[in-house]
Parts: C-alpha cells; structure tokens; sequence
C-alpha cells in the first residue's frame, strides 16, 4: 500500500499513460485538420459537452463513494482483527490457570497464540490469492501445516484448530465454561469478520456499470474538442488534455479502491497489520512470561499488588 504522504506526480499520470497519449493525439489531430488544412470546420455548441459532463461527474461520484465504502469496510474490518487478537492473547493470558501443569499451560498459551497470528496471515494471502501456507512454519508446528494442508480454505482450518485446543483446555479444567464461553465468542467474531472480507472479495462491482462510464467519458472527450475548438483554437489541445485528465484519473482511482484485496499499491495493508499483530502478541507472551518469573523469584513485593494473574 501507497504510506507516503506525497504521491509522485509521474507515478499518477502512470496510471492513465494509455488514455492521455490518445487523447493528446485526437486533440492535435482536430486543431491541425480545424486550422491549418481546413478539412473540417465542424464545431458544436459547448452547451452539448458541458451538460454530458455534469452527468458524468455524477455517475463518477457515486461509483467513487461505492468504492471507498468498500475500501473502508475492508480497512474496518482489519481493525476489528487487530483489537480481537489482542483480546484473544489477553484472554488466553489471564483465563488458563494450570497450578500443577504449569510447563503445559505456558505451551498452551504460547501455541494458541501464535497460531491466530499465522490465521492473520494465512487470511491476508488467501485474500490476494497468494500461498495460504507460505511462512506458516514460524508459528505453526507439522501437526498443524499437515492438517490445514489438506483444507482449501487455510484460515477456516486455523479457526477450527483452535476451537479444538479450547475445548482440550475445559475438559482438562484450565478454563471454566464461561471462559470457554468468551473465548468461543472471540473465535466467533473471527469466522465473521473472515467472511466480511470474503464477501468484499468475492462480490464483483458491476462491469456493465464501469462499462458504461468508461464508454461515457470517451464520447465527452471525443466531443470537447469540436465543442472548444471554435473558443480557443490551438489552444484547445492543453484544455482538453486537462479536462479529459481529471475524469480519467477519478476514474482510475474508483477501479484500485473497489478491490481492496488486489495486492495492489492501493490495498488495504492486510500484511503491515499483521506484522503489528505479531509483534503486539509476542511482545506479550514476553512480558507476561517476564512478569511470572519475576513473581516467582521474590521481584516484585506482592503486598502491593492490586490483581492477581
């Protein structure tokens, strides 16, 4: 995804490169053909270009605002990834209590953990249509990449995986049924809002709708140099190139954010997050880690403590 604040102007201009190159060629073609050899003398009334335009504009407008809604619901749903992985490890760290399996309950801990930090990532590159299962081998153990190996959907099976090792962890009395119960939830929030990015995935904006604009704009552009031409001249040409720029450009930029999944440079930074995922949920399988051994050792003076872990 684009993170710089100023966007090089070449890098946008890039985006229509096709479209300004034909449009300044039409563009000269009719002020030489109007001017200098006089094969056409045609010119319509601006009036004609001008209401085509507005109308267009609108059509423009409403498919840039669907676009964005669905750039936003899909960067709306990576946050409430975010904050429920974060509940999930904070849930995980604070409701398993095994006194006399303590080894166990931290491997338990540890396992779960990481492993809702490979379904971020196996999520985000299910999403591009990228190898679920690249980079995995990090948080996951064999058993596990064995298992959802066999799945089509990675992210489906992580979430499975875990429901099972919560449910392990009732029957062995590490959680009772309202924790098991909170956790569930959380796990439940994942499934949906997995599938509110499947769904922004797998839903199609109407083609035959861009198609129509796309065919629109090209009759306005093919139109405003005869409707400028008799006002300016030559110097219709650089009017036009301009005017012809901005509806290309609002354009191109409601395509690249109506896919939001498309790992293009517009896309909602599915990875980034998910490195911030990791590194939030590491950094407290680390400290709560830290904070027991201290415990232990006599570091911290408990009568001053205010909740007990």
């Amino acid at each position: 995804m684009l993170l710089k604040e100023n966007i090089p102007v070449l890098y946008i201009l890039g985006k229509i490169k096709k479209e300004l190159i034909l449009v300044t060629v039409y563009s000269v073609l009719i002020a030489i053909m109007y001017n200098t050899f006089h094969v056409t003398r045609i010119s319509i009334p601006i009036a004609v270009p001008t209401i085509l335009g507005t109308v267009i504009s609108l059509l423009l407008a409403f498919k840039s605002n669907q676009a964005y809604d669905r750039w936003w619901e899909a960067r709306t749903l990576w946050g409430a990834i975010v904050n429920d992985v974060r509940s999930f490890t904070r849930q995980l760290l604070t409701f398993v209590d095994a006194p006399y399996h303590e080894g166990e309950r931290k491997a338990f801990v540890d396992r779960v953990a990481k492993r809702q930090i490979a379904w971020c990532f196996a999520l985000s590159r299910n999403l591009r249509k990228q190898d679920p299962l690249h980079g995995l081998e990090k948080y996951l153990s064999k058993e596990d990449i064995d298992y959802i190996s066999k799945y089509d959907n990675v992210p489906v099976a992580i979430l499975e995986l875990q429901g099972a090792d919560i449910r392990s962890a009732y029957k062995l009395g590490w959680i009772n049924e309202f924790q098991q119960v909170a956790l569930d939830e959380t796990l439940t929030r994942f499934s949906n809002e997995m599938g509110g990015c499947e769904r922004i995935k797998n839903t199609v904006f109407p083609v035959t709708y861009a198609a129509y604009i796309h065919f629109s704009i090209l009759l306005f552009v093919l139109m405003l140099p005869f409707g400028l031409i008799e006002y300016f001249g030559i110097v219709e040409v650089p009017v036009v190139i301009a005017i012809a720029t901005s509806f290309f450009l609002i354009e191109s930029m409601a395509i690249h954010l109506q896919d939001p999944f498309e790992n293009k440079p517009t896309d909602t930074p599915t990875i980034t997050i998910s490195r911030t995922i990791e590194r939030d949920v590491v950094q407290m399988l680390k400290e709560k880690e830290k904070y027991e051994l201290a415990v232990a050792g006599g570091g911290f003076n408990n009568s001053k403590m205010f909740y007990i872990l």
